[in-house]
């Protein structure tokens, strides 16, 4: 449809060629300019041609202009005969012949157009619509779609609005078939071409419902319901505007679904953004295919692969196929254009040679016919190409927004927003600057994605971040960018940080937790570009790395930190956290000894300070250091000192964690009465201060407490209780203590059947604490993990069980064998006494006296009394 603006209205001038010629050139998606050039005539014969200023054109003009607009058999005989006066013209029924299959010749643009010739519904209603595609993934969508175009008070335009390649005009196709089985008016669809004008976009609607002219359409529907589809509105927005506007003055009873880039504006349009398909996440384990074939992006692809190769993908190339799918965004076309690829490439392969350059896809110069409601045409377009075409449409202010938006790596909320778009000249972003116009903005141009109802629901398509990241590139923005991201990740650690000390613990650890990969990247950027940012961001992270099993790599990152001389004048007492937090970290794995002068170092400095608060954290620190290197004495002295201090200041928090300190101590002296009355201190304490971690944490260690006092079946019960709280919270080395207090205690309740479910559980979930990230705790090099040291000493009271002394032994040997640093050495106590309770080995009760003096433990009568026909009459301490 090429403007026409030197048309006379009406009928004056026109032949009944001229009406004819222009229904089958809107018929076959041409402009003026494209039917002259494929017909090889001068433009001016076409136009005359439809103006009525040439009224009997040659035969051989006549024949080319048949056969570039594929007309055959009646409908090129009708014509033929029209054209030289021998028949009278009808365009309405010969707009509805069916058109020659042949293609266009190759790299032939094809604007706009009408759909197909009509068919009929099975239903009864007419279609002139091209066949819907098979599509994954978007029921939800169609069905609402559906419902919102049939509903008796629904919306008179709906627009379907983003990406190029993601799917609208599938989509759309696939709702216009579903709405034309309810619709008695029928469904047809008209492709907009570029320099169409609003009388174009009328002519074309009307043709395709089998008008003659605009004005016949409403006699022609005769108030029936029906739908009409205008597909990439984008070429021609306003033309489209205003033949929405009078199509809905005109027929009123017309419902029309439009594709574009961008919404239309017309009067009572619902903009329905079209988003990717749902990906994998990261910490999905690939290996079941049935499970990714869940995800609508891995079916898609799959389905797309299984077109250009037999096999389908084998176990090997699993973990492929879901990284695909995540760094294609999702993205139907460059799923497509990857899958496409599978005929020379396996998915590793793929992954290898295109993960990093999704952006240069490209879709192919030949397109088969039919082809002209796709996305590309008949052009060679990459995905970078679509991507800037939508670039284009936003403002010079909202396209550097968009760059610096490109900084986010995965979901990010409004609040963020509004701190990376912050005035340069106000980097702390004390001035707002409401982001939701922008964001509203981008959302209509498909080029944000909102998923979910919580706060962190953001995400730019990756195409879209990858695309903007290299235009910031261009602009010589990126390091400015960076920056900006990193500070506002170390605010937002700074905020959250002491919330990982109090009872919003939950909530703080999942706001860490959605922003893991921006975090990640903001402490990978400025650990180079500016180290003091990073040395705030990884104090405030330090907690956090502990609760999610991460302590050796926040060890890592905190030395290098502390390290970096450019660090050295950095505030005293955030270099002092900096080193209670490695401290910390350093207790799981076995290095408390190279910590423990720089966490002393670190508590003369707050305490020089005055920081009360860095007091308590340096002492309790020290605590767990000074038991993990045997230092128990010392290490009592500590927490009675956190007690003390935190007692005077009022702090319920501090007070309940000395409490569990000591009562440790009590343990290890043999004093449980006095352990059960310091861990109930702890559980009033926490309640408090509405701790509710540390309150499971106090009744988790009471179960212990009571298996030690061989109550089984009732530290079984307390121990189940607490395990729900524990996998609740996420605390993965909190869960694995408490899972094997109620294997042992059932084992050494005569449960055996019970113990080794518990047994499968506590293996299982180490492995997948690994596959989710989380490192178990470790020891010195040829050290074991907890789980090593507590399975063996389930495993052995199961073989006593069932006398198998000689399997109990080998048990209770690698049990006493897996200790692992940095814990409390109860456990290999227990191991050598039951060791030498099975072997009545004189060398095993050596050991046992060295490992008591060593850690101070004392025997419990029990345990005294298993002794005691090993050696009559020993009295170990």
């Amino acid at each position: 449809m090429a403007p026409d603006h030197g048309r006379p209205p009406g009928t004056d001038g026109r032949t009944g060629l001229s009406d004819l010629l222009r229904t089958h050139r809107h018929a076959a998606g041409l402009t003026q300019a494209e039917l002259a050039s494929r017909a090889g005539v001068g433009v001016r014969t076409v136009r005359d041609l439809e103006r009525g200023r040439s009224a009997r054109p040659q035969r051989t003009t006549v024949d080319l202009l048949a056969g570039a607009l594929g007309l055959a058999g009646p409908a090129r005989a009708a014509f033929v005969a029209v054209a030289r006066g021998t028949a009278p013209a009808d365009p309405a029924r010969t707009a509805t012949e069916p058109p020659s299959p042949t293609a266009p010749p190759p790299g032939s643009p094809q604007p706009v157009g009408a759909g197909p010739p009509p068919t009929t519904h099975p239903g009864g209603s007419p279609i002139a619509l091209p066949p819907p595609v098979e599509l994954i993934g978007r029921e939800r969508d169609v069905a609402e779609l559906v419902e919102l175009l049939t509903a008796d008070h629904g919306q008179p335009v709906v627009s379907l609005v983003g990406l190029a390649g993601v799917g609208k005009t599938a989509l759309a196709l696939a709702v216009a078939h579903a709405v034309a089985a309810r619709a008695p008016g029928g469904a047809a669809g008209v492709l907009v071409g570029e320099g169409s004008d609003a009388a174009d976009v009328l002519s074309a609607a009307a043709a395709v419902f089998g008008a003659a002219r605009p004005p016949d359409l409403a006699v022609r529907l005769a108030g029936r319901p029906a739908l009409l589809l205008i597909d990439a509105v984008e070429r021609a927005p306003d033309p489209v505007a205003e033949a929405l506007h009078r199509l809905a003055g005109a027929v009123p009873t017309l419902r029309v679904l439009v594709t574009g880039r961008h919404p239309v504006g017309a009067p009572g349009e619902r903009v329905w953004p079209v988003p990717p398909l749902d990906v994998p996440p990261p910490e999905l384990d690939p290996a079941d295919p049935d499970v990714l074939a869940g995800y609508p992006a891995v079916a898609l692809f799959t389905t797309r692969l299984a077109r250009v190769r037999r096999e389908p993908p084998d176990p090997a190339e699993l973990p492929a196929l879901a990284a695909l799918a995540r760094r294609l965004g999702g993205l139907p076309l460059a799923i497509e254009l990857m899958a496409a690829r599978g005929r020379i490439l396996d998915l590793n392969e793929m992954l290898d040679r295109y993960g990093d350059r999704v952006l240069d896809l490209a879709t192919s110069p030949v397109r088969p016919p039919g082809s002209e409601w796709a996305a590309g045409g008949g052009a060679t377009v990459t995905l970078r190409d679509a991507v800037a075409a939508s670039y284009r449409l936003l403002a010079p202010d909202e396209r550097a927004a968009l760059r610096r938006l490109s900084a986010f790596r995965n979901r990010w909320s409004v609040e963020l927003a509004e701190e990376m778009l912050a005035d340069d000249a106000d980097p702390e972003g004390t001035v707002a600057v409401d982001p939701v116009p922008l964001l509203d903005r981008l959302l209509q141009l498909g080029l944000l994605s909102v998923r979910g109802a919580g706060p962190f629901r953001f995400r730019l398509l990756d195409a879209v971040r990858e695309f903007a990241a290299e235009q910031a590139i261009g602009a010589g923005e990126q390091c400015v960018v960076r920056r900006r991201h990193a500070e506002v990740f170390a605010r937002l650690v700074a905020r959250t940080a002491p919330e990982l000390a109090g009872p919003q613990l939950a909530s703080a650890v999942r706001r860490l937790d959605e922003a893991t990969g921006d975090i990640t990247a903001a402490l990978a950027h400025a650990a180079v570009d500016d180290p003091s940012t990073a040395l705030r961001l990884a104090v405030g992270l330090a907690r956090w790395w502990r609760f999610r099993g991460r302590d050796v790599v926040g060890r890592q990152w905190l030395r290098r930190l502390l390290a970096d001389p450019r660090t050295a004048d950095a505030d005293p007492g955030l270099r002092a956290r900096a080193a209670l937090g490695a401290a910390r970290l350093a207790v799981e794995h076995g290095a408390a000894e190279q910590e423990l002068p720089a966490a002393r170092d670190a508590w003369a400095v707050l305490h020089r300070a005055g920081d009360v608060a860095g007091e308590l954290e340096a002492r309790t620190v020290l605590c767990a250091l000074l038991v993990a290197i045997g230092g128990h004495d010392e290490a009592r002295d500590q927490a009675a000192a956190v007690l003390a201090l935190a007692t005077r200041n009022g702090w319920l928090r501090d007070m309940a964690v000395a409490q569990n300190s000591l009562a440790w101590h009590d343990i290890r002296v043999g004093d449980l009465a006095g352990a059960r009355r310091r861990l109930a201190a702890m559980d009033r304490l926490s309640a408090q201060a509405g701790e509710r971690r540390l309150r499971i944490l106090a009744r988790a260690n009471l179960a212990e407490v009571t298996r030690l006092e061989g109550r089984y079946a009732d530290a079984v019960e307390q121990g189940r209780r607490v395990v729900a709280g524990l996998v609740e919270l996420g605390d993965p080395g909190d869960r694995r203590r408490a899972v094997g207090t109620i294997g042992l205690a059932l084992a050494q309740d005569g449960r055996p059947d019970e113990a080794a479910e518990v047994l499968a559980g506590l293996r299982t979930r180490a492995a997948d604490d690994a596959v989710l990230g989380a490192e178990p705790p470790r020891g010195r090099p040829g050290e074991s993990r907890f789980e090593d040291g507590i399975c063996a000493l389930i495993e052995a009271n199961i073989a006593l069980h069932r006398a198998d002394r000689e399997l109990a032994a080998e048990w209770f040997a690698a049990a006493a064998e897996a200790a692992v640093a940095g814990q409390d050495r109860r456990d290999t106590v227990e191991a050598l006494v039951g060791l030498a309770a099975t072997t009545r080995d004189a060398g095993v009760l050596d050991r046992l006296d060295r490992a008591c003096r060593e850690s101070g433990i004392s025997l419990l009568p029990r345990e005294i009394a298993l002794l005691a026909a090993v050696r009559p009459g020993a009295a170990l301490a």
